[in-house]
């Protein structure tokens, strides 16, 4: 959702690192508390660009302060609110407006909002204070790939606000959220709209109201959606308009004129809205259309946009289940995107950092990222609806330490044996914690309703190689119902449980296994393949699955994995593949582009050829 009017709180904020207890109202004794220094906000004081380099341990709390003046005549506080944003912060925090507490949140990855308009001060000060725990690798939080002791295909654990901080001012009645669930078969979009105002008609039923001729109805007549004539204070006035291209300023009031639909939607009830049929354009990676939208609720006004497209899995011509895009066969290429930046850590130095890596991957010819235990800032999933880029999102992985000597090693030969292992072993599978598997769940479920209206977005992966990894059929019918317009890749790599819509392997070493499954086969890890650039690297000690000297070298050897494993396989039933991976990080050096961005280790017309060829091997 974007609004016109906000308050970026990115920049210097006051910090401190303590492993002493200090309560909140001790910030505020003296005037100019002892703080240890300024951080760079949104970077976690682990990272070189926040200015601090400083890891926070699982016993330290970690205070942020920064002291905001609205000015004068801003803010109206009998009608309206002030709404203080955070896009992430890891792991554990509470927040405090001027002395008072207002807020707590748990979980690193995922966004939250708090209304602060009762605690600001008559002057419009705005004191704000955050405490933050960070339990890292050491407790079931979700982590994904952090570690305190970095090594490996583990990486350096980071902490504290890591995405952007921002106040936005919005009327006392406001539209709180939007779902908006495309049906490229019927060339509509379903919409449900929730609002703050506890007056509004959340819960009216619209069975009481008649039908117009200018209402939108079903050949039943049931009332889809009201025409703007037959707005009230309590419907939201929604304008559809024609689809574009969208460019990385995103929308605005240029590309939202001449409606193409208009309709009042009641919030908290669905609704349904036609596309005319000489708008109808469907999403693909090679032409993202999008069709920008408004909505007006009382004085509050967003802008918004959806696509018209669908992803399922369907029997092709050749018998075998594919993954269809737009009701036709569409073959995802795809690489490993971890999201880690030498100089950020999971915070991208800039907005055109993340345009690079989704550019450099279209450009090698892949069509699909995979983000992988991680949840990205909600920027990265922009740049992929309007550049074209399929994703398969990861939930980030939690549970207890892990046993990788039945995870990953014994794991990989029953893999390839086909060797079956249910998920009830619960202490191999770091799993032993009640509150942890329940907070997980919950995660899952924010996480799905976070980014739900990506159209990039295709899939969901629960679990990655049995870390953390439990009750896989509850989680995936629970996503399932959640969200029934997506795919599920139960269990990616092994410990398979027979359930989701993806037979799902890595392949790294040993032979590639090609099972019989009625399920889509997606390869959804391979390659691993490690070349260290000493000049661009950021360790000395080399991670990776197999090791080349030269770029010529690791371009040969990417090759004949193509040409005698993975292309072949297409023909075999596998219709999806996810190269291992886009960049190095620290010891991993087994990216197709180096660290700090600089470098392509392989010839890049080589990779292009090979993502081509796989392709055209479906489509043959």
């Amino acid at each position: 959702m974007v609004r016109r009017h906000w308050i970026n709180l990115n920049g210097m904020w006051d910090y401190l690192i303590t492993d002493s207890r200090i309560l909140p109202w001790q910030f505020y004794e003296s005037e100019y508390f002892p703080f240890d220094g300024q951080i760079l906000v949104p970077f976690s004081p682990e990272a070189p660009l926040s200015q601090v380099k400083r890891q926070l341990l699982p016993d330290e709390t970690l205070w942020y302060s920064r002291t905001i003046q609205l000015p004068e005549n801003c803010l109206d506080t009998e009608s309206q609110r002030l709404l203080l944003h955070f896009g992430a912060v890891d792991q554990i925090c509470s927040v405090y407006i001027n002395r008072k507490f207002v807020a707590y949140h748990k979980g690193g990855y995922l966004p939250f909002t708090t209304d602060i308009t009762n605690f600001i001060t008559e002057d419009l000060t705005v004191s704000i204070l955050i405490s933050v725990h960070d339990f890292s690798d050491t407790s079931y939080h979700a982590r994904g790939k952090q570690q305190l002791k970095r090594g490996g295909m583990f990486y350096t654990a980071q902490s504290g606000i890591w995405q952007t901080v921002w106040m936005e001012i919005v009327p006392n009645e406001y539209i709180r959220d939007v779902r908006v669930t495309p049906d490229l078969d019927n060339s509509l979009v379903r919409m449900r709209i929730r609002v703050s105002s506890a007056s509004s008609a959340e819960n009216a039923s619209p069975a009481h109201i008649s039908p117009t001729a200018a209402d939108q109805t079903d050949s039943q007549g049931t009332v889809l959606a009201f025409s703007p004539d037959r707005q009230n204070s309590s419907n939201v006035i929604c304008k559809v308009y024609p689809p574009v291209f969208l460019e990385a300023d995103g929308l605005n009031d240029t590309l939202c004129q001449d409606e193409i639909t208009t309709a009042a939607i009641r919030p908290g009830k669905e609704a349904t809205l036609s596309i005319p049929e000489n708008m109808q354009k469907s999403w693909t990676p090679k032409e993202p259309w999008l069709y920008p939208y408004s909505l007006e609720y009382g004085k509050d006004r967003i802008l918004g946009y959806f696509a018209l497209r669908k992803c399922d899995v369907q029997i092709a011509d050749d018998n075998y289940p594919r993954f269809f895009l737009n009701n036709q066969p569409y073959f995802q290429s795809g690489v490993l995107d971890q999201g880690y930046w030498p100089d950020g850590l999971y915070t991208a130095p800039s907005d055109e950092a993340l345009i690079y890596d989704i550019r450099a991957m279209k450009d090698l010819g892949f069509n699909m990222l995979r983000k992988h235990g991680k949840i990205e800032a909600d920027r990265w999933y922009f740049h992929c609806d309007r550049m074209g880029m399929l994703v398969w999102q990861d939930m980030p992985n939690g549970g207890s330490s892990y046993h990788h000597w039945f995870v990953t090693y014994l794991a990989t030969l029953l893999n390839w044996m086909r060797i079956p292992v249910k998920d009830l072993h619960a202490r191999l599978l770091s799993r032993t914690d009640v509150f942890g598997r329940q907070e997980y769940i919950d995660n899952i479920r924010d996480m799905v309703r976070t980014l739900y209206n990506h159209p990039s977005i295709v899939t969901w992966i629960p679990f990655n190689e049995g870390w953390g990894q439990f009750s896989t059929k509850k989680i995936t019918d629970f996503i399932h119902r959640l969200d029934p317009s997506r795919l599920v890749d139960s269990a990616s790599g092994w410990f398979d449980q027979g359930c989701g819509d993806i037979n799902s392997l890595h392949y790294y070493f040993l032979g590639l296994p090609v099972p019989e499954s009625d399920r889509v086969l997606a390869l959804s890890e391979f390659g691993g393949y490690s070349l260290r650039l000493q000049e661009h690297s950021a360790c000395k000690n080399i991670y990776g699955y197999k090791k080349f000297t030269t770029s010529e070298a690791l371009t040969d050897g990417f090759s004949r994995l193509m040409e005698n494993t993975i292309v072949p396989s297409v023909k075999k039933g596998y219709s999806a593949t996810v190269f291992t991976q886009l960049s190095d990080i620290e010891e991993e050096t087994n990216g197709l582009i180096t660290y700090d961005r600089k470098k392509i280790k392989m010839n890049p017309l080589i990779v292009q050829k090979w993502n081509t060829k796989l392709k055209k091997s479906l489509r043959n």
